[in-house]
């Protein structure tokens, strides 16, 4: 298995679970459930395949159906749908910081393997990273966490930056990539325990 396809398998579980929590926060119905998920696990890669001109991985095989559904039931199974404020559990932080670095990973591998620029790796892996959170942010209602999350974006940006670097001195492996998927989750949960945050213009 390629680390392509494992990063892609360990970002839909992470998404699916954190975007099932963040639906059931919401108090949406079962259907809004699923949609949520489904739209947070999927939406990403698929935005990330159409840009680069491939048939979208969730239309030619079973499997991340299967990962996003088996993961909705295991939530309910293990009672996380009882779960109090939401982001401030450690169930919903590792998996939206999993899920980040996971996305990011694959769409600049897409990238690098479709020849793309480092302008293009780094428009795809954001775009893989925050799409399917964004679109999901944008039909409950809720400000997308790429506008005010500590350090959210930016995390998917610098893991695109290390990947094409890696690629370019012919670095990039299953090792490396290990390291790059560990450090940026310490990065990202580094950010959200240490309040990272971009500048702002506010006067505030």
């Amino acid at each position: 298995m390629s680390a392509l396809e494992i990063a892609d398998i360990v970002g839909i579980i992470c998404f699916a679970l954190s975007g099932f929590l963040i639906s059931v926060h919401y108090k949406l119905d079962i259907l809004g459930v699923f949609i949520s998920s489904f739209l947070t696990a999927l939406g990403g890669g698929m935005i990330r395949d159409v840009l680069a001109d491939r048939t979208p991985y969730v239309f030619t095989t079973n499997l991340p159906v299967i990962l996003v559904v088996a993961t909705v039931v295991i939530a309910l199974l293990f009672k996380l749908h009882k779960i109090d404020d939401l982001e401030g559990k450690t169930a919903f932080i590792i998996s939206d910081a999993v899920g980040l670095v996971s996305f990011s990973i694959t769409g600049s591998i897409v990238a690098i393997q479709n020849e793309f620029n480092f302008l293009g790796v780094l428009i795809l892996a954001f775009l893989t990273a925050v799409g399917g959170g964004t679109i999901r942010d944008i039909l409950i209602n809720r400000v997308p966490s790429i506008l005010v999350s500590e350090f959210y974006a930016t995390v998917a940006l610098i893991i695109a930056t290390i990947i094409f670097t890696l690629e370019l001195f012919e670095l990039r492996n299953l090792f490396t990539m290990m390291v790059v998927f560990i450090f940026g989750v310490i990065l990202r949960l580094l950010a959200y325990y240490k309040k990272w945050h971009l500048p702002t213009l506010s006067k505030e």
